[in-house]
Formats: C-alpha cells, structure tokens, sequence
C-alpha cells in the first residue's frame, strides 16, 4: 500500500510539474505571442507608412508628368517658330525698302533669298514639298479640283498644279490641288 500513495504522490506531483510546465509554457507562448503581435504590428505600422510615401511620390511623379506633357503640347512649336523669325525679319526689312527701291531685279532677288531661307528651314523641319503634274493621281497626295481633256496625256494624269502639296516627314500635310486629265 505504501508502494500505492508513493505511486498517487509520483502521479499527483508528476501532475502538478505538469501543471506548472503547462502555466510555464502558456506564460511562454503568451509572452512570445505579444512579442510577435508587437513586432507584426510594427511592420504593418512601417509598410503602411512606405505605401503613404510611395503613393505621394506616384502622386508627385504624375503630376510633373502631367505638366510636362501639357507644357509640352503648349509651347512644341516654340524651337520651329524661333527658325521662322529671322525671315519674318527679312520680309519686314524688305518691307521697308520696297518703296524706295530702284531696280526691281534687287527686289526679285531679295525675295529669292527669302524665299531660300525659308524652304531650308521647312526642309530641316522635316517638310518636303512633291511634285504633282505629270504624275497618276493619287488620292492620298492629290485633290482634284477638276478635269479637262488633255491631248497626248494618259487619263487621271495631273495635268496642272494649282497649289503644291507637302509632307510632313512621311505624312501628307496638305495635299496638292490639281487638274486632272480624263479621256477624250
């Protein structure tokens, strides 16, 4: 019997240590459970606050895009219209001595050189003016304006240009305005 309260004693104090270890331990995982709350509550604190930064920043960044682009689209012609100034000034030179002018052939060739300046310009610009008259009409380069009976000329053939056409690097700006050829 004695072996049997020695046994019930074992068991109750292996309980008891059981006990203990268990309050222990949950005082552990408690404790370690707060910790990692805390820690997990300061990332989450510091990836919000990176989320807040980095959509200022998208903010800020689309913003400056935005004036870019609109400042952009407002003064894009500013580079090609500074090209065009010194002929603006050469015409109203010409302008003022046009009056007085004796020969005309110094006025013809002022105007030749004017006329030069300006077309290199337009050329560097990536404007090219094309030729029309003997050529196929085409729709994408011609507008007809009307047609006429040519002898010796192939129908739908630019006959005559009435205003030149150009392009825009490869695109047409304006097309040429033509007489048209048809058939006799």
């Amino acid at each position: 019997m004695v072996q049997k309260d020695k046994n019930k004693e074992d068991r109750q104090t292996d309980k008891e240590n059981k006990d203990e270890n268990e309050t222990a331990n949950n005082l552990s995982l408690e404790e370690n459970s707060q910790e990692k709350i805390q820690l997990l509550e300061n990332e989450v604190e510091e990836l919000k606050d990176k989320i807040l930064r980095k959509s200022a920043e998208f903010e800020n960044y689309k913003r400056r895009t935005e004036n870019d682009q609109e400042n952009l689209i407002k003064y894009g012609a500013e580079s090609f219209i500074s090209k065009l100034l010194p002929i603006l000034d050469d015409f109203e030179r010409s302008m003022k001595h046009i009056e007085s002018a004796n020969e005309i052939d110094s006025l013809k060739e002022g105007m030749g050189l004017i006329y030069d300046k300006f077309i290199k310009i337009l050329d560097g610009q990536g404007v090219k003016k094309f030729e029309s008259k003997g050529k196929t009409f085409d729709v994408n380069f011609h507008e007809a304006v009307m047609q006429q009976k040519a002898e010796n000329v192939l129908p739908n053939t630019v006959i005559e240009e009435i205003e030149c056409g150009y392009l825009y690097k490869d695109k047409v700006i304006r097309h040429a305005k033509v007489i048209v050829s048809e058939d006799i």
